[in-house]
Formats: structure tokens, C-alpha cells, sequence
């Protein structure tokens, strides 16, 4: 259902901007230009290329990440602001070099070709999600909404959503924090304890936890929100614990009752959208550029030891699912016959071909493919075997925060410590990583890259 709204909004936004640049162009010749309109090459080059740019600046908007989370002045204030970026790209791109009488007619014309652009695409936008919002709020279309309490609290909560007229949660159940509750169990399904959030977060398709319990409990507050790793999950607290995560909070009360939302995801919608662009874009290019050392380095590998040239070994990535990760090999064949076994500096384990690919951190270009298939960025925590974190979070349960975001080919711990010998080695790594969690942005992922790729070609990889 979700992909169907963003195919239906996409599809609305192709349509509109390939309209919008017919009526501008016929105005342009009949009205500026005194002329009889006839479709030219400028015309067909527009309705090819036009809509394409405006999908990508849609996308790079954050629009098409979440569709049923968009509202009415925020659509307005994106196509605005999309409305005139694109009028520029397309007046500098197919129209600086037109024949006119006076500068007076470029600036009618981006006038003209953004005005048009912005009414002609809001309008189909507006009506879209109008009706969106007008489904959400049936019964049972909402938001799938889960409590957390299991005292008068929450069923104050509940009462309030259910009373409130616009409602778009879904209420599917409640979690209790100590045992089931039959005041709560009359009015709507106790799904478990908080023991167990992880799986009946999973297994409901959650989009939205509430936690009602009292605001002086901040060690159990922090216990239930670390167990929440999907950060596409909307966490929301009740309003009298603003001062307990002051600073990381928001209001909030577009859709249903008054809540405040807890923001655990510092990247905003726009940064991801350009961080997944330049991870796709990016990784393309490498390949291209990158084939004949990629053929080199099969050569190398290949010759090294018998064996095959990659290496796929099974990780844990975004939310928790597996994936197989793609390396150039590295080591003998047959290293881990007596199980999972962490490198070392001196691991006789490791080809001296493959020594000096992981100081260079060649065995790991295969990994833009990975990239491209979705399951890594080029920069996030490095993903690790599942034996391996059962260890780590042992010693400290937060790593699991780790698994929030897609791992990456590069991060902070792997350039401050390179491929680690141990569990506590991995844990120094760790810290790094929780740090670039809680501050990612684009400018920090390029400071990153920028220092793996000195590590690439100063050969200095741990």
C-alpha cells in the first residue's frame, strides 16, 4: 500500500511537470514572442529531460520517503521551493540562449515557468493528499499504533486518541511495563511485555510506539526507547515529559491528539535522500572507474592460493537483517573450519596478496555492489556476524543502536581502528560509531571518505 502512494505521487509529479512546461511554452511563443506555437526541438528535449529533473529534486527533497507522513503546508512549502530551484535549472539549461528584445522577457519568462509549474503541480499534490489523509482517518486505515504502559496512564492515552476527531492511529494494542492489565485488556489487545518489544514490534508492522508511563521513571524510559532500533518508527511521550529529553523533543500535533515526538534520527529527510543519491551515484562511478584494478586484483587474488576471488560472509545490516557482504578473499581458504575467528596484525591466516589489499582496503571496493543492492551506505558502522555481536552486547547492549542505520564500507572506528582483533577492540570502534549515529550529516560523511581514501592510497589500513 505504501508503494502505492509514492507511485501514485511520483506518477502525479511526472504528469504535472510535463503540462506545466507545455502550457509555459505555448504562452512563452503566443504571448512573449508573438508567434504562432509550434512544437520545436527546445519543446521535445523539455518534455523528455523536464520531468526527470523535477522527480530528482523531489526525491532529493525527502518527498518520496515517507508519503503518508506528508501534510498540507508542508507539500506547499516543497513544491515552492522545488517550483523555483527547477525554473532555474531549465531557464539556465533551455532558455538563457533565446532570442529576445529586452531582459524584461527572461525574468516574465522564469516568472511565468515557475508560477506555472508551482499551480500546476501543487493542485494534483494537494488533492492526493488530502484524500490520503481523509483514508487514514477510517477506522483501522491509521497509523499502527502501539502503547507502552499498562496503568491509568495509558488508558488516559487511549481515551484521548479514540476521542479525538482526526485521529489516524490505529491503536493495535498495548505493551505493559510490569504485568497485563485488565482495565486496558477491555479496551484494546494486550500484545506482551516490554521484555519482548523487539519481536512484537516486528511482528505488528508498528508505525508509530506511544509510551505512557510516568516521567520521574527516566531509567526505564531509556530501556524501552533502546530496544526501538527502526528509527521509521515514530516514538511519541506525553507532553509532561518534555524536560526529561529536552533539546531532542518536538511538538507535534499534525495528525491526532497532542504528543510530543521524540526526534531520534538527526540526519533530516532531505540529507537522507542525498546521502542514498550519492551512495548510488557514487558507487556506479567507482565500478566504472575501478574495473581495471578490479581485474587486476581478481588476477591477484586468483593466483594468490587456490580458492574463489570473492568472499561473501553473512552480516547483520539496517533493522536487523542479514545480508551477504561481498570481499575480495583475503585469506587461505578454509580459515574458519573451527568457527568465527577475529584477524590479527600477524594472522597467518591472511595472503600476502591479501595483507597488503586489507592495509589498502582494496578487498573491500566490492562492496559498492552491496552498496547499489541497498544493503550498505558508503559510510555508516561496519556491520558484523551475528556470533560476534551476541558478544559485544553483553558487554554493552547498545550496540544494537548501531543497526539503526544501513552499515557503511567506511566509518569513524573503522578509520581510527581499522579491522578489529577483538570484542574489545570492537567496542573502542563502537563508541566511534554511536558518535557518528548521533551526529550524522553529509559534511560528515565526506570528512570520512575523505580520510579513507588517504588511507587507500597511503596504504596505512590496520
Amino acid at each position: 500500500m505504501r508503494r502505492i502512494w509514492v507511485l501514485g505521487l511520483l506518477g502525479l509529479d511526472v504528469l504535472s511537470a510535463m503540462v506545466s512546461w507545455c502550457i509555459f511554452y505555448i504562452i512563452r511563443a503566443t504571448w512573449l514572442e508573438h508567434k504562432i506555437f509550434s512544437a520545436n526541438a527546445t519543446f521535445f528535449l523539455g518534455i523528455s529531460l523536464i520531468p526527470m529533473a523535477y522527480v530528482l529534486l523531489y526525491y532529493l527533497q525527502g518527498t518520496y520517503l515517507n508519503v503518508r507522513r506528508l501534510y498540507r503546508l508542508q507539500i506547499i512549502k516543497l513544491t515552492a521551493i522545488a517550483s523555483l530551484l527547477g525554473a532555474l535549472l531549465i531557464f539556465f539549461g533551455l532558455l538563457l540562449d533565446d532570442d529576445v528584445i529586452s531582459y524584461r522577457d527572461y525574468y516574465v519568462s522564469f516568472f511565468v515557468l515557475s508560477i506555472t509549474h508551482f499551480v500546476i503541480t501543487l493542485i494534483p499534490r494537494l488533492l492526493l493528499i488530502s484524500y490520503l489523509i481523509h483514508i487514514l482517518r477510517q477506522a483501522g486505515n491509521g497509523f499502527s499504533t502501539l502503547i507502552i504502559g499498562g496503568s491509568e496512564l495509558a488508558l488516559n492515552v487511549f481515551s484521548e486518541l479514540i476521542s479525538y476527531p482526526k485521529n489516524v492511529n490505529h491503536v493495535i494494542g498495548y505493551v505493559n511495563v510490569n504485568g497485563s492489565d485488565h482495565a486496558l485488556q477491555a479496551e484494546m489487545p494486550y500484545l506482551g511485555h516490554v521484555t519482548n518489544l523487539e519481536e512484537i514490534l516486528e511482528k505488528h508492522h508498528v508505525d508509530e510506539v506511544i509510551v505512557a508511563i510516568e516521567s520521574s521513571d527516566h531509567d526505564r524510559l531509556h530501556k524501552i526507547l533502546a530496544k526501538i532500533n527502526d528509527l521509521r518508527i515514530i516514538v511519541k511521550v506525553l507532553p509532561d515529559m518534555y524536560e526529561l529529553l529536552s533539546g531532542s523533543l518536538k511538538m507535534t500535533n499534525i495528525y491526532g491528539a497532542l504528543f510530543v515526538e521524540l526526534n531520534r534520527d538527526v540526519m533530516p529527510l532531505w540529507q537522507q535522500a542525498i546521502k542514498r543519491f550519492m551512495d548510488i551515484s557514487l558507487s556506479i562511478i567507482a565500478i566504472v572507474l575501478l574495473l581495471p584494478l578490479y581485474l587486476i586484483a581478481a588476477v591477484l587474488v586468483k593466483f594468490s592460493s587456490p580458492g574463489s576471488i570473492f568472499f561473501l560472509q553473512e552480516r547483520i545490516g539496517l533493522n536487523n537483517k542479514p545480508f551477504q557482504i561481498i570481499k575480495f578473499r583475503t585469506m587461505y581458504v578454509n580459515s574458519e573450519a573451527n568457527g568465527p575467528q577475529l584477524s590479527s596484525s600477524n594472522d597467518a591466516r591472511i595472503t600476502p596478496i591479501g595483507r597488503f589489499m586489507r592495509k589498502t582496503r582494496l578487498d573491500e571496493f566490492p562492496q559498492f555492489v552491496n552498496v547499489i543492492l541497498g544493503h550498505m551506505s558508503l559510510v555508516g558502522p561496519r556491520p558484523e556476524r551475528q556470533f560476534y555481536i551476541d558478544q559485544i552486547v553483553q558487554h554493552e547492549p547498545q550496540y544494537v543502536l548501531l543497526n539503526r542505520v544501513r552499515p557503511g564500507i567506511t566509518s569513524w572506528g573503522q578509520v581510527k581502528y581499522g579491522y578489529a582483533e577483538n570484542v574489545e577492540q570492537m567496542l573502542d570502534r563502537m563508541k566511534y560509531d554511536l558518535l557518528y549515529i548521533n551526529n550524522r550529516s553529509i559534511a560528515l560523511d565526506l570528512k570520512i571518505l575523505f580520510y579513507t581514501v588517504a588511507i587507500v592510497i597511503k596504504a596505512k589500513g590496520k
